[in-house]
């Protein structure tokens, strides 16, 4: 592995600050806090420039030196630097005036946003001497950890809950993983997966190597401010699971900042989206409480999101509230809606999530939180491919007609005749 400049401090505590080295812990001993990668952003100034960004790879890894590798990334090269869309018959959908998607559904190797911290956290593992790896996941993640592991050649356990969309457990099982199925809802797996990576010594992304996997978010926000043309947006509105995205975006977008990078500084407010079924963040904001009630029994069709005692919670909700933002939830009709209008005005399949956030964030242009003058991004961190189950049963089926001619002008007929009764009921019910 390279050598090259290593810009990193160490782990500090979110808590009380203290600092730890470059280990396989995600808490600090001390008080219990979440450990975060702390940098050396003086020593970045002059070095870590626009330049050397454009000249890096089209991929996540031409922001290197912002992550928290000591050489070059070993795992997941070709991940990231996915398309930022202008949405415009979105745009006019909702009634804004600029509008983008963040499209990770195209995402590489996976589909989704999880390769980008699963990239980072194997690379780290890579290099902290690990051979064996494993995650708690919801379905994205055990996709990406398992096909990368495969990639690495290293070993891989996944768990899931036992109610994961079949998509999303053959697309961990397919590259030879050890996937187990756990009774029980994702906290439950989460507290074995920390029982096993301290009690068999393993590379666990989300648990042990946390600290580590949550940087590599960051480059979707990196992303989107070099896909702006150096600027952030006016809002963007994120899912939240463990709540750990949202603010890694913004943290991206503060990195830049302090290196000089951006033509003004960072007004971007952040909105959280979640699932009425699974709601504690955007409870937390709601209510302005200062702590997060977990949901016990997480129950929505967007199971990627069904993280009822979400680790980064708290400080989702606080970087919320300071940025001006807010935070709302959907129903699962709500959210196949926004499934269904992203994919009619701009071709992209999303998953459950990406109803989701769009849906709250038709939600929260109605309400008046965003504002329809504003530039305004949604982050789109899965493909719909891995999530058949919630539209199968609430769409339509296919016409079946027989091979002729006449048959198709008949189907053709009805249709059209359909179409002008629908468009009426609109206008009556517009008062037009």
């Amino acid at each position: 592995m390279s050598q090259r400049p290593n810009f990193v401090n160490g782990l500090k505590c979110r808590l009380c600050g203290k600092m730890h080295g470059q280990q396989a812990l995600n808490f600090c001993p001390d008080d219990f806090g979440p450990l975060e990668v702390d940098y050396n952003y003086e020593a970045m100034k002059g070095q870590v420039t626009r330049e050397s960004i454009l000249a890096g790879p089209a991929s996540m890894w031409r922001y290197a030196p912002l992550l928290p590798l000591a050489g070059d990334p070993t795992v997941g090269l070709q991940v990231g630097y996915t398309p930022l869309v202008k949405a415009s018959r979105l745009a006019k959908a909702l009634g804004v005036k600029e509008l983008y998607i963040k499209n990770d559904a195209v995402n590489h190797p996976t589909l989704s946003f999880k390769d980008r911290v699963v990239a980072v956290a194997l690379s780290k593992a890579v290099e902290l001497g690990f051979k064996t790896v494993g995650c708690a996941s919801t379905g994205n993640l055990a996709g990406s950890v398992a096909a990368n592991a495969a990639a690495a050649g290293l070993e891989a356990y996944i768990l899931i809950p036992d109610n994961l969309e079949q998509g999303k457990v053959l697309g961990a099982t397919v590259y030879g993983a050890n996937v187990v199925a756990v009774t029980g809802n994702y906290d439950q797996v989460n507290r074995l997966c920390s029982e096993i990576a301290f009690k068999f010594g393993w590379g666990f992304v989300n648990v042990n190597l946390r600290p580590f996997y949550a940087e590599g978010s960051k480059s979707m926000g990196f992303e989107i401010a070099e896909q702006l043309g150096w600027r952030t947006p006016g809002a963007v509105v994120a899912p939240m699971a463990g709540g750990s995205l949202i603010g890694k975006i913004h943290k991206s977008f503060k990195e830049f900042e302090m290196l000089g990078l951006l033509d003004g500084p960072v007004k971007t407010r952040m909105f959280g989206a979640q699932a009425t079924g699974c709601n504690p963040i955007s409870n937390t904001v709601k209510t302005n409480s200062n702590k997060v009630k977990p949901v016990r029994n997480p129950d929505t069709i967007a199971k990627s999101l069904a993280i009822g005692d979400p680790a980064d919670g708290y400080f989702a909700s606080q970087l919320i509230r300071s940025t001006g933002g807010w935070s709302e939830d959907v129903n699962d009709d709500e959210i196949v809606d926004g499934m269904r209008l992203l994919a009619e005005t701009e071709g992209i399949w999303a998953e459950t999530a990406g109803g989701v956030t769009l849906a709250v964030a038709r939600k929260l242009i109605e309400q008046g939180h965003l504002h329809r003058d504003e530039s305004i991004v949604l982050a789109i961190t899965g493909n719909g491919l891995k999530t058949q189950e919630a539209l199968i049963d609430r769409i339509a089926k296919p016409q079946v007609i027989r091979p002729t001619l006449d048959d198709f002008k008949s189907l053709l007929a009805a249709m059209n005749n359909q179409h002008s009764q629908e468009a009426g009921q609109v206008m009556a019910g517009a008062g037009v």
